[in-house]
């Protein structure tokens, strides 16, 4: 934490109070591509076999 010209400027891993991982990106991600998957399966399946 630095304090120039009374300005307050914090690191992101200090106002956070944790580190960055990246994980959370990888777990939307492959939410995301499952969702869509399972949307995809709904909508193809029935107009095939229907």
């Amino acid at each position: 934490m630095t304090n120039d010209k009374d300005e307050i400027h914090i690191e992101d891993d200090d106002a956070r109070g944790a580190h960055t991982t990246g994980a959370m990106r990888w777990v939307l991600g492959i939410s995301l591509v499952a969702a869509i998957i399972a949307m995809t399966l709904v909508w193809v399946i029935p107009a095939i076999y229907g």
